[in-house]
């Protein structure tokens, strides 16, 4: 059964689209991510699900009810705003209890609720304290808990880990899918943070001045993209620019500037043709030592230690750069700069497109 259904679903001002039929199906119990960069669409249309903004075009369905043009308080969803818009004059009880004392609920029932949504977000304990007495992540935690209580159809996140420091969204990341996970309700999470929308989601929608590049899994996202702006945005990319040198199937052999050959899983745009190269750092094998065939001679010009890993930017022959990474507990974890090293290039994340941005 579908929980969350768009058709058609655009939204413009004046003569700037913003979103641009839109049509996909959310299943009930599904956690599903809409990434992309700022300007992209994405909260737009999380506004138009919560009744916050009118579509131009399109329809809402909430399992098979049409919702486009009710007001969001007939809805029957919950919203976490980035911002967690607690009230700081009222306890954390009667934060919780705010929405559902709106809704007449009272006495006994009011109390149950909210005692229930506090210990899903495990501050049982935290009903008689204020929001500044409490953290980041515990604030974050009550605004879950207020949008919990009135028992939403859908539950929708408007960039809620935002203002976290790293560890903090690191361990609400895996607080807020548990907590999913175990309540089984539908989830609409907006974001721009790839890491989050691939750790999380059961699928992710990714999004492009106001169009839908692909809706997929988080596996076909990152392996399989389906446009060149995908290709590029997921994952960490080495930018270039190079020619088609010739056509193999869907892939074929680039040419970088007027150096290196390389090979391309995917590849739009005939032979002669110049094209945008996206190459996932991750996909660069970085070996010291004697230069093999099929891979690409260079020698190191940075060196960056950031942990777990150490990354490297490679020249290549006519100036071409590449980023790559080692660990660093690997034995080339320490090559100093102007050392003599090969690349070795994934082929089947090499993707070349023409300058429209559709991979082939």
């Amino acid at each position: 059964m579908s929980a969350l259904t768009f058709e058609g679903l655009a939204k413009s001002y004046g003569e700037v689209d913003v979103v641009r039929d839109v049509s996909l199906t959310i299943k009930e119990g599904e956690f599903v991510s809409l990434l992309g960069p700022s300007g992209c669409g994405k909260t737009t249309i999380l506004r138009m699900v919560a009744g916050l903004v009118e579509p131009s075009r399109g329809r809402i369905l909430i399992g098979e009810d049409d919702v486009t043009a009710l007001p969001p308080n007939k809805r029957g969803l919950g919203l976490v705003f980035q911002s967690y818009a607690l009230f700081p004059h009222l306890t954390v009880f009667e934060n919780v209890a705010f929405g559902l004392r709106r809704r007449k609920v009272a006495g006994a029932e009011l109390d149950k609720r909210v005692k229930e949504a506090l210990a899903m977000v495990r501050l049982a304990a935290f009903g008689e304290r204020y929001p500044r007495q409490l953290s980041g992540g515990q604030q974050q935690r009550v605004a879950i808990a207020r949008a919990l209580a009135p028992h939403p159809r859908v539950l929708l996140f408007d960039e809620p880990l935002s203002n976290l420091d790293a560890q903090l969204r690191d361990e609400m990341q895996i607080e807020l899918k548990r907590l999913q996970r175990g309540l089984g309700i539908t989830t609409l999470f907006v974001t721009h943070d790839q890491g989050e929308a691939l750790s999380m989601s059961d699928r992710v929608g990714v999004m492009a001045k106001g169009v839908m590049q692909q809706f997929a899994t988080p596996e076909d996202i990152y392996h399989r993209p389906a446009t060149g702006f995908v290709a590029g945005f997921i994952g960490k990319p080495n930018r270039l620019v190079g020619t088609v040198a010739s056509r193999e199937g869907a892939g074929g052999r680039i040419r970088l500037g007027e150096g290196p050959m390389l090979q391309a899983g995917y590849v739009d745009g005939n032979v002669g043709r110049a094209v945008e190269i996206v190459i996932r750092q991750e996909a660069v094998q970085l070996r010291s030592g004697k230069v093999e065939a099929g891979t690409l001679p260079g020698t190191i010009a940075l060196r960056s230690f950031s942990g777990a890993r150490v990354q490297y930017v490679v020249k290549l022959a006519d100036g071409v750069e590449l980023v790559a990474e080692a660990p660093s507990s690997g034995p080339d974890s320490a090559l100093a700069i102007g050392s003599s090293v090969a690349l070795a290039v994934d082929p089947a994340s090499v993707f070349a497109m023409t300058p429209d941005g559709a991979a082939a």
